[in-house]
C-alpha cells in the first residue's frame, strides 16, 4: 500500500527521529528526516512527491506551527500534516490543526497507531490522485471535442445543484449528500468515450448521416467499457458511479435511448442527472453544427421532454431552481 510514499520526519530531537524511522521503514515507507522547519519547508520545496509530513511543533529555527503555516500559504502540492503532540498540550494541538494540520499522534508515538495514522492520509492522497486522473482523462476527451472552454465545469455545477436538490426532495432516489458530491465529481467523464470517435465525424459541422451518427453512439458503450475495466482492477466504488455515468447517460426514461434501451427507474440515478446537465449545457452552447438556445428555448423543450428523454422528477427539479442554473451558465460563460 505504501512503497511509493515518502515521508518527511521534522523533529530537533535525534532519537524521535530514529524512533519514527524504524517505525515507518517497516511500512516500506521512504523516510526523509529533517531538524527543522525551515529545513523542513526547502526539502518540500525542491522534492514535491513528499506528500506526508509528521512533525513536532516545538522546535529552533522555525517551529512546527510556522511550518505548517508556511506550507498551507504556498502555492505547493497538498502534503498531509501530522503533529506530535503529547495529551497535556491540548491548546497547541488545536492551534495546529486551525492552522492546517490534518492529523495527530500523542507521544510516547505508538507503532501500530502511527501505522493507522499515515495509512489515513495515503487513503486521502490516493483519492486526490484518483480525481486528478479523472479530470485529465475528461480534458482528454474534451480537447478532442468541440465542446470547450467551461463545458465540464458548468456540467459538474449543474449535476451538484440537480442531484443536491434530489437528496432534499426525493429520498425514494437514495441520494446521500456525499453520493451527490461524487456524482458531481465524475460526471465530466461522461464523454470520455468521445476518443476513440474520428475526427471527420467529431468535428462535422452538418447534420451526420445514420451511418456517422451510428458510430457517434458508440461512444457511451466504449466510455463505459474503459471506466468498468478500470473499476474492476481498482476496485473503486467511486469509479463504479463514473462507469454508470459514461455508459448511460444517452439512455432515455422511456426506453428509447442507448446503448442499451434501459427505461425509467432502471437507469442509474446518476446517468439521468447528468443526462438533464449535458443536455441543457448543449443547447445553450454554440457547437460547430448549432447556434446556441436561449434559457427559454433550452427549457421549453426539457419541459416537452418531461417523462420522455427526462425523468419527470428531474425536470422538476430544474424548474425549481432555474435561477441557480442560470447563475451558473453567467458565472462561466464563455
Amino acid at each position: 500500500m505504501s512503497e511509493s510514499y515518502k515521508i518527511l520526519v521534522v523533529d530537533d530531537d535525534p532519537a524521535q527521529r530514529t524512533l519514527l524511522n524504524m517505525c515507518l521503514e517497516q511500512g516500506h515507507f521512504k523516510v526523509i528526516e529533517a531538524e527543522n522547519g525551515s529545513e523542513a519547508f526547502d526539502i518540500l520545496d525542491r522534492e514535491q512527491d513528499v506528500r506526508l509530513v509528521i512533525t513536532d511543533l516545538d522546535m529552533p529555527v522555525m517551529s512546527g506551527f510556522q511550518l505548517i503555516r508556511k506550507v498551507r500559504e504556498a502555492d505547493l502540492r497538498y502534503r498531509y500534516m501530522v503533529v506530535l503532540t503529547s495529551s497535556e498540550e491540548k491548546e497547541s494541538l488545536v492551534k495546529a490543526l486551525s492552522l492546517g494540520a490534518d492529523d495527530y499522534i500523542s507521544k510516547p508515538v505508538m507503532p501500530e497507531e502511527l501505522r493507522l495514522r499515515v495509512e489515513s492520509g495515503v487513503r486521502l492522497l490516493r483519492l486526490e490522485i484518483q480525481e486528478e486522473l479523472i479530470l485529465s482523462m475528461a480534458k482528454l476527451a474534451e480537447y478532442r471535442s468541440d465542446e470547450t472552454g467551461y463545458h465540464l465545469e458548468r456540467i459538474q455545477h449543474y449535476t451538484r445543484t440537480l442531484a443536491r436538490d434530489l437528496a432534499s426532495k426525493h429520498p425514494e432516489l437514495g441520494i446521500s449528500l456525499p453520493l451527490a458530491e461524487e456524482f458531481a465529481r465524475v460526471s465530466p467523464l461522461h464523454d470520455i468515450g468521445k476518443v476513440a470517435i474520428p475526427d471527420a465525424i467529431l468535428h462535422k459541422p452538418g447534420k451526420l448521416t445514420p451511418e456517422e451518427f451510428k458510430v457517434m453512439k458508440t461512444h457511451a458503450a466504449i466510455g463505459g467499457q474503459l471506466l468498468k475495466d478500470i473499476q474492476h482492477k481498482s476496485g473503486s466504488p467511486y469509479l463504479k458511479v463514473a462507469y454508470e455515468v459514461a455508459m448511460f447517460h444517452h439512455e432515455r426514461y422511456n426506453g428509447k435511448g442507448y446503448p442499451i434501451g434501459l427505461k425509467g427507474d432502471d437507469i442509474p440515478v446518476a446517468a439521468r442527472i447528468v443526462t438533464l446537465a449535458d443536455m441543457y449545457d448543449a443547447m445553450t452552447s454554440e457547437r460547430c453544427y448549432k447556434n446556441p438556445f436561449s434559457h427559454e428555448e433550452t427549457k421549453k423543450i426539457i419541459v416537452e421532454q418531461r417523462g420522455e428523454h427526462l425523468d419527470p422528477r428531474m425536470v422538476d427539479s430544474f424548474l425549481a431552481q432555474e435561477d441557480i442554473w442560470l447563475a451558473i451558465a453567467d458565472r462561466f460563460d464563455e
